[in-house]
């Protein structure tokens, strides 16, 4: 006869096992009825930037837009600060039910993993993407009266002493970045002069109190075609459909030059699989939706592919890349 202490164990265990079973049965079970439900009530959508910025209104025109296959309305919340840090570390904190998201771009989910000692979250880690919604190159420009025509009489000018002066919108920025890599690709004596908001440094290039500087299509395109401003190439490989004109750095360089500001969609991580899919099912319809994509356009946004992509390869291929030009740069934030 068993001892009464091992038979209580052995049943113990069994029932152990048991539960285990009914539990998993429990999880398969609900997963469906789960992405059933899914949403029932509002979604966010966190723009980590302010309103009016490219990011916020790329975020509106790709919520409207999800808001149908969803059958809920998608709100957008802007929580700026921080370089994207604190509305981004929010998301990453919020509850990974589907009902929050943010729409990181290449300064939140590559540039900041770099640029700060502690951003409050990790890209990779704390997130799941949901779809890539597209990238926009940034383009090189200079005040029409300062008469630097091209690429050459750029580097002409900083190869004289006291040598250019070029604008971002902040240290450590893509537009910052991008400038660190022109001078490395040039040489020449060019000199970082950071703005607290983008438009100011763009007055700054039409005044001629600052050589040059790269920005997103959606903000100098107008200022090109007025005459106040004058492209000198595109920060992307290839050239822009926005200004298929207007030659690429790399082109013109004969180099790898190679920089693009992008837009990706993410949850929490721990979201449920279901719920992720039907999320990014809403995502797709919505970023093939051509007036979608004539919208996003509008804004110089080209389709990111998001349905070939393989978006944790290029995530990480994104960081190591932009991390190795804010070492170089020697760009730092707190």
């Amino acid at each position: 006869m068993k001892p009464l202490n091992l038979l209580f164990r052995q049943g113990h265990v069994r029932r152990g096992l048991l539960g285990a079973v009914l539990a998993a049965a429990l999880g398969l079970a609900c997963a469906p009825a789960q992405a059933a439900a899914f949403p029932d009530h509002p979604v966010r959508m966190v723009v980590p930037f302010g309103p009016g910025t490219t990011t916020d209104t790329i975020a509106r025109i790709v919520a409207e837009a999800m808001a149908k296959p969803l059958g809920q309305q998608v709100v957008v919340e802007n929580k700026s600060g921080g370089g994207g840090t604190i509305g981004t570390a929010q998301v990453a904190r919020a509850a990974a039910d589907g009902y929050t998201l943010v729409m990181g771009t290449v300064g939140t989910h590559a540039i900041n993993q770099a640029l700060y000692k502690n951003p409050g979250y990790d890209p990779v880690k704390d997130f799941a993407p949901v779809a890539f919604v597209g990238q926009t190159p940034t383009f090189l420009v200079t005040g029409s009266g300062s008469g630097i025509q091209s690429l050459k009489d750029l580097a002409a000018a900083a190869a004289k002493s006291p040598g250019v002066a070029f604008a971002s919108a902040g240290s450590g920025t893509s537009g910052h970045l991008a400038g660190e890599l022109l001078k490395a690709r040039l040489g020449g004596e060019m000199l970082h002069v950071p703005y607290k908001e983008g438009g100011l440094a763009v007055s700054d290039v039409m005044s001629g109190q600052v050589q040059f500087m790269f920005y997103h299509p959606a903000a100098v395109l107008p200022h090109i075609q007025a005459g106040k401003l004058r492209a000198l190439g595109v920060s992307s490989a290839r050239r822009s459909s926005a200004a298929p004109d207007v030659p690429s750095i790399a082109e013109q360089t004969g180099s790898d030059f190679d920089l693009v500001a992008w837009f990706m969609l993410y949850a929490p991580d721990a979201t449920p699989e279901p719920v992720l899919a039907v999320l990014r099912k809403a995502a797709q319809e919505a970023l093939t939706d051509p007036q979608v994509l004539k919208r996003l356009s509008g804004q110089g946004v080209e389709p990111g592919g998001e349905s070939t992509r393989d978006l944790p390869g290029f995530e990480q291929a994104e960081i190591a890349k932009w991390s190795d030009l804010v070492q170089k740069s020697g760009a730092q934030v707190n």
